[in-house]
């Protein structure tokens, strides 16, 4: 079989499409998780702790000097980034867990 014929019979299963739908919708999944934890839950985590903006907590490991830009470690952003994969994981979960919830039980084959 030819990887021509190959492909097109990969194709036409349906795996493919399946696959491209899931990207999109995962890609957009995330832009809206992402926004909801920069725009929504972040700001008043930062109100509560005296107005801090995650986004601009970091170390500074060496500051700017002339044309050298300063050498830091953003923590704040990571930890949005960790607030982000939580949610997307717990998402994820519940998700999995509803499918597997609606799946009929197998009926058992007698020998």
């Amino acid at each position: 079989m030819s990887i021509i014929s190959e492909f097109k019979e990969f194709a036409i299963k349906g795996n493919a499409v399946d696959m491209a739908v899931g990207i999109i919708i995962g890609a957009a999944f995330g832009k809206i998780v992402n926004s909801l934890v920069n725009d929504i839950i972040m700001p008043p985590i930062g109100f509560l702790l005296g107005g801090t903006n995650f986004s601009d907590l970091r170390l500074i490991l060496k500051a700017e000097v002339g044309d050298n830009p300063e050498v830091a470690i953003s923590y704040g952003l990571f930890i949005n980034n960790v607030v982000n994969f939580l949610i997307v994981a717990f998402s994820i979960f519940l998700v999995v867990k509803a499918i597997n919830s609606m799946k009929k039980a197998a009926p058992e084959v007698k020998k």
